[in-house]
């Protein structure tokens, strides 16, 4: 019986590496107008206004989770936490999508009342904030763009970016209608849409992150597909015991047990499956235990 261990490279330091500067840039620009737009949705009596501050807090608050993450997540194994620090990325996420959830839920309950009671609205003031709100927003999500694809945590923050955009964009045209028609009502009408847009998408972003913290299989992965390749190795009688998990957003890690036929060559076959289970699944890093006969108590999957 044996076992092999495969490892990947270290591309993910020098995508962290950059994401954590642009990050950095992001937070900057966010945190300088969150402070602007707070004052003058107080100072315009602007509830949309109000919202998009909320959504520009949460913009700020996924940033500096976003950048603490890989900062530490980039520390290395110690004894204590053997797979180090990258599942802190994870957990960030999470926090994010939940108090992405707080926010719509109180400018939803907010904006009903506003329905029912409009307040006066200084459309003007409401306009020009929007509107240096859209140009931060753009800045920031260029910035995210990057690395958005590689990343939950950057992918969390860039949503709230783009959810953010386009709560500005229904803003300036708020301000616009209620310039041209003194409709105040029409300003909790647009925080209420803010809200609903930016729901379903923090629900995906929720669901990602919890099925990693779960130890799901990756959505880019099918189980099945994964036993078939491995099972029709030269050399190999049984597959069982088959986990596929990720610590993070962008690895797959995978063990598994595997049978070898009367007279196969172990370590031929743990290569080859090694070989084909990056190849094939972009999975790097592997823990593969070659036996004789299956073992008789282990929990795993089966065929």
């Amino acid at each position: 019986m044996g076992t092999g261990h495969d490892h990947g490279g270290h591309s993910h330091d020098h995508a962290a590496g950059a994401s954590s500067r642009m990050l950095a840039i992001a937070l900057a620009l966010t945190t300088i107008f969150l402070v602007a737009e707070i004052v003058g949705s107080f100072l315009f009596n602007s509830l949309a206004l109000l919202s998009d501050a909320a959504h520009m807090f949460t913009d700020a608050a996924a940033l500096a989770i976003a950048l603490a993450a890989i900062r530490i997540g980039q520390r290395p194994p110690d004894d204590v936490r053997t797979f180090g620090y990258r599942r802190f990325e994870i957990l960030a996420a999470a926090f994010n999508a939940l108090l992405l959830f707080a926010v719509a839920g109180y400018v939803l309950w907010e904006g009903l009342g506003r329905i029912v009671s409009p307040a006066p609205v200084e459309s003007i003031g409401m306009l020009g904030v929007a509107a240096i709100g859209l140009v931060v927003n753009l800045i920031a999500m260029r910035l995210l763009s990057a690395g958005k694809d590689k990343s939950l945590n950057v992918k969390g923050a860039y949503l709230e970016v783009w959810a953010d955009m386009l709560g500005s964009l229904g803003v300036i045209a708020g301000a616009g209608i209620i310039m041209a028609t003194g409709w105040n009502w029409i300003d909790p009408i647009v925080a209420i849409g803010i809200g609903l847009w930016v729901l379903p998408r923090t629900w995906m972003l929720l669901k990602d992150t919890t099925r990693i913290l779960l130890e799901g299989v990756p959505r880019r992965l099918v189980l099945g597909d994964i036993r078939t390749v491995i099972g029709g190795v030269p050399g190999v009688a049984g597959v069982h015991d088959l986990h596929v998990w990720s610590l993070s957003s962008d690895d797959s890690s995978l063990s598994v047990h595997v049978e070898l036929a009367e007279g196969a060559d172990g370590e031929a076959a743990r290569l080859a499956i090694a070989a084909l289970l990056e190849s094939s699944f972009g999975i790097a890093h592997a823990t593969i235990q070659t036996e004789i006969e299956p073992c008789e108590d282990g929990p795993g999957l089966h065929p």
